[in-house]
């Protein structure tokens, strides 16, 4: 999975919940979950371009 693709599944769930009026406990929960794990994903991503953008700007000497 791709962190646009994430970004967008993450996107999904938002609205999904949001337009939802009745969802089960159990059902808001593993889209919860999903959305969690999702997050992380994305969270991981970004550190890692952070750590390469500053190798570009800073490059060692």
């Amino acid at each position: 999975m791709t962190y646009d693709e994430a970004i967008k599944r993450i996107e999904q769930l938002v609205t999904e919940l949001e337009q939802s009026k009745a969802i089960s406990m159990d059902a808001y929960l593993a889209k919860a979950k999903e959305a969690k794990e999702l997050i992380d994903f994305c969270q991981k991503e970004l550190t890692g371009w952070e750590k390469k953008m500053e190798a570009i700007v800073t490059p060692e000497q």
